[in-house]
């Protein structure tokens, strides 16, 4: 399946958005779980994240970006890991995805191992706790960390979205090292939104260019992809 997950229009305010059941852990456990089972009865691996073209847009860049292969890469919040498996297949070896979902590690893992790309590192571990444990949890620092839809589902968290967003940047902040790139594709937030979430710490190295859609003689962009350098 490559559906693009459905994503929230509704925002307050505040800049946040109306609470999902899409920002709950219980939510993608449940998912995952059944996209496990499907994986073991049909092969069929799942959810590509904004669809494939947008994870191809991703991993084209990095690798276009002349970074080395021997890299290492953070994947927030991996889902099944195809991301990851896309940037083995194109010779990136040290590669780590984590998810607060265990069906979700479990799924990757298994499909990692089943096309050949077992040194691939999958762990259950759930990033906003790693503002304050990152050194705890043996994380970092990375070269590269990537998002796809992760910090959209965040913000959609019924516990106080605002601060779970400001452990996201901390978290980002000690796992990223100085100088490293954070790739980050998003279909809630706009180009400027995100400049004013990742302003502390980060700059804007890049803007990954996406589809654009016209109406009402303006035109937009459905999903937002940005490339952000770590402050030394």
């Amino acid at each position: 399946m490559n559906k693009v997950p459905e994503c929230e229009d509704d925002e307050q305010d505040d800049g946040d958005f109306e609470p999902s059941q899409l920002g709950t852990k219980s939510y993608w456990e449940d998912a995952y779980q059944r996209e496990l089972s499907l994986y073991r009865d049909t092969g069929d691996v799942g959810e590509v994240w904004f669809g494939r073209d947008s994870m191809k847009r991703v991993v084209r860049w990095i690798e276009a970006r002349g970074t080395d292969k021997d890299s290492s890469v953070l994947d927030i919040g991996t889902g099944n890991g195809i991301l990851l498996l896309e940037l083995a297949k194109v010779g990136f070896t040290r590669l780590t995805g984590i998810d607060y979902s265990a069906a979700a590690v479990r799924l990757a893992q298994s499909i990692a191992s089943e096309q050949g790309h077992p040194h691939i590192v999958f762990q259950e571990a759930d990033f906003l706790a790693l503002a304050a444990a990152a050194g705890d949890r043996g994380l970092g620092p990375f070269d590269v960390c990537v998002d796809k839809g992760t910090l959209d589902a965040v913000s959609l968290s019924p516990d106080g979205a605002t601060e779970r967003r400001a452990d996201y940047v901390e978290a980002l902040q000690r796992v990223l090292a100085p100088g490293g790139l954070f790739v980050i594709t998003s279909c809630n937030w706009t180009r400027p939104e995100l400049l004013s979430h990742f302003s502390d710490g980060f700059e804007l190295e890049e803007q990954i260019p996406t589809p654009t859609f016209t109406f009402g003689g303006s035109t937009g962009n459905s999903i937002t992809s940005l490339v952000f350098r770590r402050r030394g």
